[in-house]
């Protein structure tokens, strides 16, 4: 409507609404990297959901940072397999594949497992212990979260748990590769956009595999675990394949 706002435009200021107070966070040394941290929290959160284009005047302006220094933070997060671009379209929320969601797994259960695994028989030392509380911790906010019914709490706090998870490796290498590969799982939960569904069972799985680590049987909790992420593969999958069938 000439004059007027229409609902893409309303649509495109509600997913940058906000990001002005994050330009806080970039400090004097504003750098693409700092600004593709931003970025990817708020893709990761669902600011910006799979499929919506990114628009450089309304971020970049957001923000306050140059174009040059917002399209790198771009090619980052393209890297990293959030966005893409589009010839002629510009940049967009990247939705993954379902071969890509299976593939994912196929990551996870490579590393997450082999976190669990490497730790052997307990007691474990201060470092480890460490890592096994924050996983208690996460499935008592899980919990909490299912008990209140606040559905996205419970998303948040299950990739907690998983995070915690991987960093039984104490590998910041494998912490950095998780980041980016339980990013991009995300944008798959968005598309499906029901927490409830696809977090709420596994609760009971999650204290589970919390109990055999807090009790120092990292066997139990390998088994336990490498069933739970082939189960959540085969739902999840067959969920979002019917989902993209369906457009």
């Amino acid at each position: 409507m000439a004059g007027g706002v229409t609902k893409n435009d309303g649509r495109r200021l509600a997913e940058v609404a906000g990001l002005e107070q994050d330009r806080a966070l970039l400090g004097r040394a504003s750098t693409a990297e700092r600004v593709a941290d931003i970025l990817r929290d708020r893709i990761t959160e669902g600011y910006f959901p799979p499929g919506a284009r990114l628009s450089e005047e309304s971020i970049g302006g957001a923000l306050g940072v140059s174009r040059n220094t917002l399209r790198e933070s771009f090619r980052l997060l393209t890297h990293e397999r959030l966005l893409e671009h589009r010839l002629n379209r510009g940049v967009f929320v990247r939705m993954v594949t379902v071969e890509d969601l299976d593939d994912i797994f196929r990551v996870r259960a490579l590393v997450e497992c082999a976190a669990v695994r490497g730790l052997g028989q307990g007691p474990y030392g201060p470092e480890v212990a460490a890592s096994v509380a924050a996983i208690e911790a996460a499935v008592r906010a899980g919990e909490e979260a299912a008990a209140n019914r606040v559905w996205e709490e419970l998303s948040t706090a299950n990739l907690r748990f998983h995070q915690a998870i991987v960093a039984l490796a104490g590998s910041p290498r494998t912490d950095e590769l998780m980041r980016g590969v339980l990013a991009e799982l995300r944008l798959v939960f968005h598309v499906m956009a029901d927490p409830q569904r696809f977090y709420a069972p596994y609760l009971v799985r999650n204290r589970q595999i919390a109990e055999s680590l807090l009790a120092g049987d990292a066997v139990a909790g390998e088994r336990l675990l490498r069933a739970y992420l082939e189960d959540s593969r085969g739902q999840l999958s067959a969920a979002y394949a019917q989902r993209i069938a369906e457009g």
